[in-house]
């Protein structure tokens, strides 16, 4: 089942149990979805790698918003956007932890054999296609510049 036909099958779900909160979450989603099935030069179709980018960046702009909003103490906004994180992510591929990915960064290292800082763009380059949607680019990076530095 697709993406865009598992998100009409839980918005008529939301809708069923008068929801309100996880309707407008999942009508979030299907919006981004129709934007992009109809962005100029598109085919009309979105590929499982559109939508994980889809929503890994809608994801990502609920958790910078949590932030923002815990930082100006409006615990209402707080509530709202984590919800809608929390539907966002039932629907994302699981995330890697944080040992997993350094696993699969040596490997990488190993593959490009990549020898120290400099060489930070091979493993860059690689790493974020292999990683696509399974980890943050932040923390790909992040680890990236740890594991070259020693």
């Amino acid at each position: 089942m697709s993406l865009k036909a598992q998100i009409d099958a839980d918005i008529k779900k939301a809708m069923l149990a008068k929801n309100k909160e996880e309707l407008e979450a999942l009508r979030s989603i299907k919006s981004l979805i129709l934007l992009a099935e109809t962005e100029k030069g598109g085919s009309g179709d979105v590929s499982a790698d559109a939508e994980n980018k889809l929503l890994m960046k809608a994801a990502k702009q609920r958790k910078e918003s949590v932030d923002i909003f815990q930082q100006q103490g409006r615990t209402d906004l707080v509530e709202k956007e984590s919800l809608q994180l929390e539907v966002i992510s039932r629907y994302l591929p699981k995330q890697l932890s944080e040992a997993e990915i350094s696993e699969a960064l040596k490997k990488i290292i190993d593959e490009v054999g990549a020898t120290g800082p400099q060489d930070m763009g091979k493993v860059m380059g690689s790493a974020t296609k292999k990683l696509a949607g399974q980890a943050d680019g932040k923390i790909i990076s992040e680890l990236v510049k740890k594991l070259l530095a020693s």
